[in-house]
């Protein structure tokens, strides 16, 4: 999949083609996490945006669940679209900051009209309880929670279409690392009870080397690496991968067993 931006220079006005995405190729198998790391307009964001179907690719193909999406006309696009979740890196700006926590996590269902209002609820309720916030939470807005609990938000809204593949574009990084640990261990313990299949965009090598199954290393566009987890943090193969390794501060392990549900 390659993807390519018409762009004018600002003196004279003269066109050029920045080459945002170079032949991606990856497959993630279902139920896995895939991560994705390069530093800053590496072409992450731009790779989750064109599988979430929020971009398209200027060429290539999106196969997921037995389609090729690139080829499917809107309206058979639409129940696929619920089964792809993106997540985004700052809950704050993602999150209606009018809405309370139960329309933010309603809203994508009563929008596709999947639900009564009876069962909106119960889903609702259903959602706080697997993202370890308590219902009392319901009537508060996105300004009166924490930052660890706004990302909760977003992974309950996400998860409220009962998504198979959710796209988690940098979700982690600004949040601090007891934080982090805490979204890390509810997203394991998600993937385990609903078999989701996870990508995560990020910058921390460190991090997602003790969650993901494999790590792809973008540079300039393009896939440059792509190993195993266990193996790519220890032995980087190229220079932007051992780069992105010295750059990242070291971090104490996930601890063993569960955190506790409640966000703090």
């Amino acid at each position: 999949m390659s993807k390519q931006y018409s762009q004018r220079r600002p003196l004279n006005g003269e066109k050029f083609i920045i080459h945002a995405l170079k032949n991606v190729n990856l497959t993630i198998a279902r139920g896995a996490t895939l991560a994705i790391i390069g530093e800053s307009g590496a072409g992450k964001s731009t790779l989750a945006r064109c599988l979430a179907l929020l971009e398209e690719p200027t060429q290539g193909e999106i196969h997921f669940e037995g389609s090729n999406l690139l080829t499917l006309g809107r309206k058979n696009l639409i129940p696929i679209r619920r089964r792809i979740q993106l997540i985004f890196q700052d809950p704050a700006s993602a999150l209606n900051p009018r809405f309370t926590a139960e329309e933010i996590i309603a809203e994508p269902m009563l929008v596709q009209g999947l639900s009564t209002k009876t069962q909106r609820r119960q889903r609702v309720s259903e959602l706080f309880d697997e993202v370890g916030l308590p219902a009392q939470c319901g009537q508060k807005r996105p300004s009166e929670f924490s930052g660890g609990q706004r990302q909760r938000l977003a992974i309950a809204r996400a998860l409220a279409l009962r998504p198979a593949l959710l796209i988690l574009d940098e979700a982690l990084s600004h949040l601090d690392v007891a934080n982090q640990q805490l979204i890390v261990q509810l997203l394991a313990d998600l993937q385990s009870a609903h078999s989701l299949t996870y990508l995560h965009i990020s910058h921390d090598v460190r991090m997602v080397s003790k969650f993901a199954d494999e790590i792809a290393v973008m540079h300039d566009g393009a896939i440059v690496e792509l190993r195993p987890a266990t193996q790519l943090r220890a032995h980087p193969a190229h220079f932007p991968t051992g780069e992105l390794v010295r750059a990242t501060p070291a971090l104490t392990s996930v601890r063993q067993g569960r955190f506790p549900r409640q966000a703090p």
